[in-house]
């Protein structure tokens, strides 16, 4: 990917490239450097959204503009970049992840964007029962699927729409029913946002409980790990003491 200058472009153009990455990362393969270059943009996304307040706790979705929508994956973005970041402390990379994804949802609850069955102030004591589990996951399932393929319509309206006014500058009639999708592009770039932002809520809560699972896991070879260190230091010393 060829060198961009961040400290010189402008917030969109910025987002746009940490996006390209992102989804570069999501389908393949991306070298640790050009990771690194997408985490440093996106932290400077963040901070420059901050500065310009283009969010606010009084706020929700409906009061977010459209051209403002994207902005609300950067800490999404950041928590999925990070967990690919390949670090000899396996544990902190998984602390700033879930700290990322816990930020992204936090936010999308405060402007209404998580279903209630998910928030987390909203959940009784008592409701991590397996079925309740169970029951969440095939939900959260369900609305992952509807989300990408809602996304999928709309990416294929839009190319619809490009051959149509590719007709259209050949003189060619246009297919009924595109002529209204012509004067649709404030909504419809709307609508993508915010499922593109509910696909992403789901993959959050999949990605936090994966990474609580793998933190689990290592805090527990770690704790095995001290004692074995601290046995073998305390037998080592008695052994000293003996002689």
């Amino acid at each position: 990917m060829s060198e961009w200058k961040m400290e010189d472009m402008p917030l969109p153009a910025l987002f746009d490239q940490a996006r390209k990455i992102h989804s570069a990362a999501s389908d393949s393969s991306v070298d640790q450097e050009t990771l690194k270059r997408a985490i440093e943009a996106l932290h400077r996304c963040d901070e420059m959204v901050s500065k310009l307040g283009l969010f606010s706790a009084n706020e929700t979705k409906n009061d977010v503009s459209t051209a403002n929508l994207k902005y609300l994956l950067v800490p999404f973005y950041l928590g999925e970049l990070t967990e690919k970041v390949a670090h000899g402390d396996r544990l902190q990379v998984i602390k700033i992840s879930q700290d990322r994804f816990k930020e992204f949802i936090s936010f999308c609850e405060v402007l209404e964007l998580v279903p209630e069955e998910e928030t987390w102030n909203s959940r009784p004591q008592g409701s991590f029962t397996p079925e309740a589990r169970r029951a969440l996951k095939i939900s959260r399932f369900k609305r992952q699927k509807a989300a990408e393929s809602r996304l999928q319509e709309i990416r294929e309206r839009k190319e619809r729409r490009g051959r149509s006014s590719k007709a259209a500058a050949l003189s060619t009639p246009i297919e009924a029913g595109e002529e209204d999708a012509l004067d649709d592009d404030g909504d419809e770039e709307r609508e993508a946002w915010l499922t593109t932002i509910s696909l992403a809520i789901c993959k959050a809560f999949d990605m936090m409980e994966m990474l609580k699972k793998e933190e689990e896991m290592l805090s527990a070879v770690k704790d095995r790990q001290l004692k074995v260190s601290y046995f073998i230091s305390k037998t080592g010393f008695q052994v000293l003491c003996v002689a």
